[in-house]
C-alpha cells in the first residue's frame, strides 16, 4: 500500500484545491442523437469543504459526479474537458490508474443502497475487500478493521452484522454499510449521491449528520448530490445549481441563500415545505419540464418555464456571470433582485404570462398551463 500511495500524492499541491474540474462535457450517443448530460461545468473544490450540487431529476447531477470518478466508461459515452485530483489528470486515465484512486483518494455512497450492495455476499466481505486489495490486510485484520468501521457509523451489535446479508438490513442500516464501505480505505474526497433517497424523515437526518461527522473527523472533502435544497442548507459550504447539464448559480450556501440572482434556484427554493405554513397548504410547483438535452433550446435552457423570460432569453444563451459578492456566479439576463429582472416579471405579469402567474401567486392552474404548453411544443417538434 506504501508504494502505491507514493505514487498517487506525488502530485499533491498542499496549496492546491483537491478537485479542479474545467469545462467538462459527458455526451451519450444514442439512437437519436448526442445527450448531452454535461455540458461544459467547471468547479474547485478544497479538502474538508463541502459542494452541494442540486438540481431536478435528470440535470446532470449523478452524471457529473461519475464523470469525475472515471465510471462512465462505455463505448457511447463521449467526454471532454479536464477533470484534475491533487494534479493528476483522471480525464482519459486507464481503468487500472482509476482503480488504484478508488477507494483510497475518492469513493462514493451510491443512491440505492439495495442495488448497490452485492444480495449474495456478506456484508463483512464486501466491507473487507477493499481493505485487502488497498492495504494488503490478512483476512482477520481486514475483519477487525470492518468491525470498527460498522461501530464508527453507528449500525447496532456490528459482530453479528458482518455476517449478515443486506437483506436482512433496515433500508437506513444498508445505508450506513455503504458509507462504511465508502470511507473504509480512507478517501479524501467522497461523492454521497442522494444518500437518503427512501429513507424516513428521522432516519435521513441520522444519516447526513453522519456523514457531516465523518467528514469532520476525517478532513475530507465532500460533493453532496441532492434535489433537495433544504438538505444542502444545512451540510454545505457552497452550493452549485445545476439545470439541464449545466451549473446556473453557483455560491458559498449563505450567500445563495440571502441574494439570489437565477430563477431556477428562486423557485426550488419557493418549492421547499415551509413550517410556518396551515397544513394542507398546497405546495409551489415549478412548471413545465426539462428540455430534451438531445435538442436544448438555443437560448436559457430555463426560459420556457422562467417567469422572467424575455424575448432575449429564448435566443441568445447566458454565460455565467459573477454578481456582486465575489465568488457568486449565476447565468441569467434579467436576474432575481435586479432591476432589470423586477422589470421583466412586471411585465410578463401584465401579459398574463403562465409561468410569471404561477411563480408570484402560486397558482398550479397555471403551472399546469405552462406544463401542457412545453408538451405541445415536445409533440410538434417530433412530428417536425
Amino acid at each position: 500500500m506504501a508504494r502505491r500511495e507514493r505514487r498517487i500524492l506525488t502530485a499533491d499541491q498542499s496549496e492546491a484545491p483537491l478537485l479542479v474540474v474545467e469545462d467538462l462535457a459527458t455526451r451519450f450517443r444514442t439512437p437519436n442523437g448526442l445527450v448531452r448530460a454535461v455540458d461544459g461545468v467547471s468547479l474547485t473544490l478544497e479538502r474538508g469543504r463541502t459542494l452541494g450540487v442540486v438540481g431536478e431529476s435528470g440535470s446532470g447531477k449523478t452524471v457529473l459526479s461519475r464523470s469525475i470518478m472515471g465510471l462512465l466508461t462505455s463505448r457511447e459515452v463521449e467526454h471532454s474537458g479536464s477533470v484534475r485530483y491533487r494534479g493528476k489528470e483522471l480525464l482519459g486515465a486507464k481503468p487500472a490508474e482509476m482503480r488504484e484512486l478508488w477507494g483510497t483518494e475518492m469513493a462514493m455512497v451510491f443512491q440505492d443502497p439495495m442495488t448497490s450492495l452485492n444480495p449474495v455476499m456478506k456484508i463483512g466481505r464486501q466491507i473487507t475487500e477493499g481493505l485487502r486489495y488497498h492495504h494488503n490486510l490478512s483476512k482477520a485484520d481486514a475483519r477487525d478493521q470492518a468491525l470498527e468501521l460498522l461501530k464508527s457509523v453507528g449500525i447496532p451489535d456490528p459482530v453479528r452484522r458482518l455476517d449478515q446479508y443486506p437483506h436482512e438490513l433496515s433500508g437506513g442500516m444498508r445505508q450506513r454499510v455503504t458509507i462504511a464501505i465508502a470511507l473504509a480505505c480512507g478517501p479524501h474526497l467522497l461523492f454521497a449521491d442522494e444518500p437518503t433517497t427512501a429513507l424516513d424523515v428521522t432516519v435521513q437526518a441520522q444519516i447526513l449528520n453522519l456523514l457531516k461527522e465523518q467528514q469532520e473527523e476525517r478532513h475530507m472533502a465532500m460533493v453532496l448530490v441532492t434535489h433537495d435544497l433544504g438538505v444542502v442548507a444545512q451540510h454545505a459550504d457552497e452550493i452549485a445549481v445545476m439545470y439541464a447539464g449545466q451549473i446556473v448559480e453557483r455560491a458559498s450556501t449563505r450567500t445563495l441563500f440571502e441574494n439570489v440572482r437565477m430563477p431556477y434556484t428562486e423557485a426550488l427554493l419557493k418549492s421547499i415545505p415551509k413550517l410556518d405554513e396551515p397544513s394542507h397548504t398546497r405546495l409551489q410547483v415549478i412548471g413545465g419540464r426539462p428540455p430534451d438535452l438531445i435538442n436544448p433550446p438555443a437560448g436559457c435552457r430555463f426560459a420556457p418555464r422562467c417567469p422572467y423570460a424575455q424575448e432575449r432569453c429564448l435566443t441568445e444563451q447566458p454565460p455565467l456571470v459573477e454578481a456582486e459578492t465575489p465568488g457568486h456566479e449565476y447565468r441569467c439576463w434579467f436576474p432575481v433582485g435586479t432591476a432589470k429582472g423586477a422589470e421583466a416579471l412586471e411585465r410578463n405579469l401584465a401579459e398574463g404570462d403562465a409561468a410569471a402567474v404561477a411563480a408570484v401567486t402560486g397558482d398550479s392552474t397555471a403551472a399546469e398551463r405552462v406544463t401542457a404548453a412545453a408538451t405541445t411544443n415536445d409533440d410538434q417538434g417530433g412530428q417536425a
